[in-house]
Order: C-alpha cells, then sequence, then structure tokens
C-alpha cells in the first residue's frame, strides 16, 4: 500500500504491492520493487533501489546509488551515503539463487559513509559509524565508528 501522502517523482519506479509511509520522497531513476516495505518520512535519492524483500524504517535516508536488496533491514532514522552497497549472497553465481539470502541488520541511527561496502549476514549496532569507503566483514558494535579496509574499530 502507497500511503496518499508519499511523494514519487513522476520518472520513479513504484510496485502497487510495494508498501510505502506518508511522506517518503522517491525521486527521478529510483525502483521500488513489489514487497518492498518502506517507512515514513524516508528520502530516497534519484538512482536508487529497493528490493522487495527489503525493509526500511521511518525517517531513512538513502542517497544517489544505493541498492537495498532481499534480506537487508534498515532501522529507523538510518543514513546510507552515496554509493553504499549492501550485499546479500556470500557467494554469488550468475543464475544460481540461494535458497535464502542472508539477513543484513543495520540497527537505528547507524550511518554509512559513501561508497562503503557492507557483507552479507552483518549487524551494524544502533548509531554506529562507518566510514566511506570502508569494506564491513563482521558485525559492528552500537555507538562504535568503524574505518578502513578490512573495517576495523577508529580509536
Amino acid at each position: 500500500m502507497i500511503d496518499p501522502a508519499a511523494l514519487i517523482h513522476p520518472l520513479g519506479a513504484v510496485a502497487d504491492d510495494a508498501t510505502i509511509g506518508p511522506r517518503t520522497r522517491v525521486w527521478q531513476f529510483s525502483v521500488v520493487l513489489a514487497g518492498a516495505a518502506i517507512g515514513a518520512d524516508c528520502n530516497l535519492n534519484a538512482h536508487t533501489l529497493v528490493e522487495g524483500g527489503a525493509r526500511i524504517g521511518d525517517r531513512v535516508t538513502l542517497k544517489c546509488g544505493v541498492y537495498v536488496w532481499d534480506g537487508v533491514q534498515l532501522g529507523d532514522d538510518v543514513f546510507c551515503g552515496p554509493n553504499a552497497t549492501f550485499t546479500n549472497d556470500r557467494r554469488p553465481r550468475s543464475r544460481q539463487r540461494p535458497e535464502a539470502f542472508l539477513s543484513t541488520i543495520v540497527e537505528d541511527g547507524a550511518s554509512i559513509g559513501a561508497g562503503a561496502i557492507i557483507l552479507p549476514g552483518l549487524r551494524i549496532g544502533a548509531r554506529a559509524i562507518i566510514g566511506a569507503g570502508a569494506v564491513v566483514t563482521r558485525d559492528v558494535p552500537a555507538g562504535e565508528t568503524w574505518v578502513g579496509n578490512p573495517a576495523r574499530r577508529l580509536g
């Protein structure tokens, strides 16, 4: 169900059976697939994609170039910088889908910097910060800042 108070740009593509909360904005060249769930007051910038099995909380910002795949769950007040990358398959092969995608959870208030890569099946804790360009290969505890490749705790 798309809330009537949601703002969908005429060049955005939203499936009829996606769920989009009130005052959420979906900008041009963004795609929301069938079965996706997006909360209220979100901002999906241009060139974003939300796949059918993805869940996005309230007041989430997806900057340009962010794709949220099946199995990815973003809590409330999450920020994803430009081209932050989520993955959902540890051993991807063409035309060979896993029986189930790994679940990646980004808890409330976390921020993911531009160009960061989040490997599948991880948890990023509440209010954690992932630096730009970081490659996250393991769980990040709440409130910590992680940077680098592979990402490690700052300080």
